[in-house]
């Protein structure tokens, strides 16, 4: 779920075929814009059902949040960094992933304690499976069990009702006007209200309640702004383990391309899409950046709503009526990342697979608010994760070295003053900022890391102006839409457009996340076939 810098990304041992303006002349079924987790989803999913797929993707390495890129030795994961439910090869999630990668791709299971809550006074482990988690949450507030309890009950019943609500976003206007709020009656109870006013509605103790939003980061918002419904997917998303994909992310990319093109898809790089063309109100195809024009019978936007809205339709004669619909939603917050590769290996420096969330204080809201009033001040909160340490591969493919990476909150106000100077050429004050920030990070990583600092080879930081240029957020937001209580009531939001034969697909389609994404493009491709195909899986 995070973006690394863009900067020169190496090529990968898969080799992408590159836009040629031949294809003009080629007839295709659907076009879809943009190559991450959603759009290869969608597009493996309509191939394995007939239909000629075109995806087109700007950059000249596909994949999205899903690829990595190269420094030295040293590689990096750009969103992935652990993934929970795929090791039950019964999931969902997990035949979902082998249904669109030809069963190729390996998970390798993450330590039981997969993440460590760390506050000044006190460590807090998450540890799988969820008998575990609640026994060793127990352990720590042992006047809470009923309570803690009653949350893991709560978590289940409101994945439970998640799956009715994604459901709905299938149904025609004129039947979700019918049966859509039926479905969706018993999500909104609880997605309507923020996490600290359902948490407080299970306990008194603010301590607990810090600990149990440990994993805001992994959603955006801290406790007062985001909505129960997304601390409740992403909590229980974890609680028997996560899992890290072997050989790096890059490899979902590479074995869901794989099996598009063998049913006889297509993938090309570097076609810069800049208008989806619609005429009396329907989509016939896309203009590019160099002016060629591709059609199709239906559209794919990828891309998220806001670059959907903002910039593929900014022709379209009723844009000012989508863009209304923009004002109800906002944008996340943006952020920074360090990449730090060190000169020794994982076991070496004794790095495990446990994710590190550290915090200033138990007051998450208040923590953001300070730093975001104050750049100077603590940072509300550094996650830190060890992708080389959870590759079994790793040592094979990049012997004699590690991999860490800290990320925190950024602002894109912090940035505007190099906004419009071109990569690698924003000026000495741009990287004396970026140094000063990095430095500060390396503070709170040797604090909470120390065995590194000897092995530090290589560090380098990704800023919001890093996401703009790579994933096309307009001011490098994190996750796309902010997953506020107000976010989940936009039925709009859903993968039909409003504009005939253009569809969405996508995170703000669903919720934040690689697994998000993944079911985002399971229900565009079942919104463009009218076929349930969740029942293939």
């Amino acid at each position: 779920y995070y973006v690394s810098s863009f900067l020169s990304w190496e090529i990968s041992m898969k080799k992408w075929i590159s836009y040629k303006p031949e294809l003009q002349n080629k007839n295709f079924d659907v076009i879809i814009i943009g190559s991450g987790m959603s759009g290869l989803t969608t597009a493996v999913l309509l191939a394995q059902n007939n239909y000629k797929v075109l995806v087109l993707e700007k950059h000249f390495k596909v994949g999205g949040f899903t690829h990595t890129f190269k420094r030295n030795q040293y590689e990096w994961d750009v969103g992935i960094h652990y993934i929970g439910e795929v090791h039950n090869k019964k999931s969902h999630t997990r035949k979902l992933f082998d249904k669109i990668t030809g069963g190729k791709l390996e998970w390798s299971k993450m330590d039981n304690n997969y993440d460590r809550i760390i506050f000044p006074d006190q460590s807090y482990d998450f540890i799988a499976p969820k008998e575990n988690f609640i026994k060793k949450l127990c352990e720590y507030f042992p006047e809470e069990k009923s309570a803690i309890n009653n949350y893991i009950s709560i978590l289940n019943v409101q994945s439970k009702n998640s799956k009715k609500f994604f459901a709905s976003k299938l149904l025609p206007k004129w039947l979700y006007l019918l049966v859509g709020r039926k479905m969706t009656k018993n999500f909104f109870k609880n997605s309507d209200k923020t996490t600290s006013k359902a948490l407080d509605e299970i306990t008194n103790n603010k301590k607990l309640q810090s600990v149990l939003t440990g994993q805001w980061g992994d959603y955006g918002l801290p406790p007062k702004r985001s909505s129960f419904a997304m601390h409740a997917m992403v909590a229980r998303h974890y609680l028997d383990g996560a899992n890290y994909p072997i050989g790096g992310s890059r490899m979902i990319g590479e074995y869901a391309t794989d099996l598009l093109e063998s049913l006889g898809g297509k993938v090309v790089v570097n076609a810069d899409v800049s208008e989806i063309i619609v005429k009396n109100n329907k989509a016939i195809g896309v203009k590019l950046e160099n002016g060629n024009e591709l059609m199709a019978k239906k559209v794919v936007s990828s891309a998220g709503v806001v670059n959907t809205i903002n910039t593929f339709l900014r022709n379209y004669s009723k844009s000012k009526e989508k863009k209304l619909q923009l004002n109800k939603v906002q944008p996340t917050e943006s952020y920074v990342c360090l990449y730090i590769g060190l000169n020794k290996t994982a076991e070496e420096l004794n790095l495990k697979t446990t994710n590190l969330w550290i915090y200033p204080g138990y007051d998450h809201d208040q923590n953001v608010i300070n730093y975001q009033s104050d750049p100077n001040g603590e940072f509300p909160v550094v996650y830190i994760s060890f992708p080389s340490a959870k590759d079994p591969d790793w040592n094979k493919n990049h012997p004699g070295c590690a991999t860490m990476e800290a990320i925190t909150l950024g602002r894109w106000d912090w940035y505007k003053e190099w906004e419009q100077k071109p990569w690698k050429k924003r000026g000495e004050s741009y990287e004396k900022f970026k140094e000063s920030i990095s430095n500060k990070i390396l503070d709170v990583v040797y604090k909470n890391v120390p065995q590194i600092k000897n092995a530090m080879d290589y560090y380098e930081l990704s800023t919001p102006l890093s996401v703009r240029d790579m994933a096309h957020y307009p001011q490098g937001e994190m996750y796309g839409l902010d997953h506020t209580s107000k976010r989940f009531r936009q039925d709009w939001l859903r993968p039909k457009s409003g504009i005939k034969n253009l569809f969405v697909t996508g995170q703000d389609i669903t919720t934040v996340g690689l697994t998000s994404a993944l079911f985002s493009g399971l229900l565009t491709a079942s919104a463009i076939t009218n076929k349930n195909l969740m029942k293939s899986i």
